[in-house]
């Protein structure tokens, strides 16, 4: 009995209605894609890596074979195994991604923070010039750009 189990074990057995309600979660994952994107709360250009995980899922639903490939693929007997570590390496390349586009944008942050301070030290030193040498015009000026 326990030889059954394990020989069955690398096969994946999925109801029909198991397979229903699969597809029906990619499909509403999918939609709410779609509606990320339309409310512009999701760039296009990342929408395109969560297409291709509902599609996945979709894939699986419509397909429960492709797991057993993908486990044969990675040299594993279990497709449980298979498929937590086929989402754990698009975990991994999701948070590696993300840590790429957060140095980048950090990046940018600091560069248009020094940017803007140069602009705003040039538009302060020039407004003294016209104003002439007074050391009250100056601190008015300054108060002005704190509060703004």
């Amino acid at each position: 009995m326990r030889l059954a189990f394990a020989a069955e074990a690398g096969q994946v057995h999925l109801t029909s209605q198991t397979r229903i309600v699969a597809a029906v979660l990619a499909l509403v994952f999918m939609l709410m894609i779609l509606e990320l994107i339309r409310r512009d709360r999701l760039q296009e250009r990342y929408s395109v890596i969560w297409f291709v995980a509902g599609l996945g899922m979709l894939a699986g639903a419509a397909f429960p074979g492709i797991l057993e490939v993908l486990a044969s693929l990675l040299g594993v007997r279990n497709t449980n195994v298979a498929l937590f570590s086929i989402v754990l390496l698009l975990l991994l390349g999701l948070a590696l991604n993300f840590s790429v586009i957060m140095s980048r944008q950090a990046a940018q942050i600091t560069r248009l923070a020094q940017e803007r301070a140069i602009e705003k030290a040039s538009q302060q030193a020039a407004e003294r010039q016209r104003n002439g040498s007074s050391g009250e015009q100056p601190l008015q000026a300054e108060e002005q750009s704190f509060e703004s």
